[in-house]
C-alpha cells in the first residue's frame, strides 16, 4: 500500500462520499454527478456545487439475478432508479431489503455501505447505497 493513498481515494470522490452533485443558477434543475453543462437549459459555467438531499422515492427497479464481475456474490440485489427529493435522479443498489419493500413509489433514504474489498492493495471502498423506508 503507498502511504497516503487512502485519504486520497477519501477526497477525490466526493459524489460517491458526500453526495454532492449540481444545481443549474439559471433554470433550478438539480443534477446528480455533478455536471458543467446544464442538461435541461444548455448554460454553460453556471452550475454550482449542491449537497444532494439523502432521500427521495423509487421511479424504476429491477432485481439483478447475475451481476457483474465484482457483484456477483452480492446477487440477488435490487438496483433502482431514484428521484431525489430536490428532483436530482440517481441510480443505486437498494440494501436491506425484502421483495415486498421494493415497489415503484417507496420512499428511501441513503445509507454509507461497503462497495469492494476485492483492492490489490486490500483498500475497502465505501459509498452511499439506498434503503426502502417506507
Amino acid at each position: 500500500m503507498v502511504d497516503g493513498s487512502l485519504p486520497l481515494i477519501w477526497r477525490n470522490f466526493s459524489e460517491r462520499y458526500n453526495l454532492m452533485g449540481s444545481k443549474c443558477k439559471s433554470c433550478g434543475k438539480s443534477f446528480f454527478p455533478t455536471r458543467l453543462i446544464c442538461p435541461n437549459c444548455r448554460t454553460k459555467g453556471k452550475l454550482v456545487a449542491e449537497q444532494m438531499p439523502f432521500t427521495g422515492k423509487i421511479v424504476s427497479w429491477t432485481k439483478v439475478f447475475v451481476g457483474p464481475q465484482g457483484f456477483d456474490m452480492e446477487t440477488p440485489y435490487f438496483l433502482a432508479l431514484i428521484e431525489l427529493d430536490n428532483g436530482a435522479m440517481i441510480l443505486s443498489q437498494l440494501v436491506d431489503n425484502d421483495d415486498g419493500k421494493v415497489r415503484t413509489g417507496a420512499r428511501v433514504e441513503k445509507v454509507f455501505r461497503k462497495l469492494q474489498d476485492n483492492d490489490a492493495e486490500g483498500a475497502i471502498a465505501y459509498g452511499y447505497k439506498f434503503r426502502v423506508t417506507g
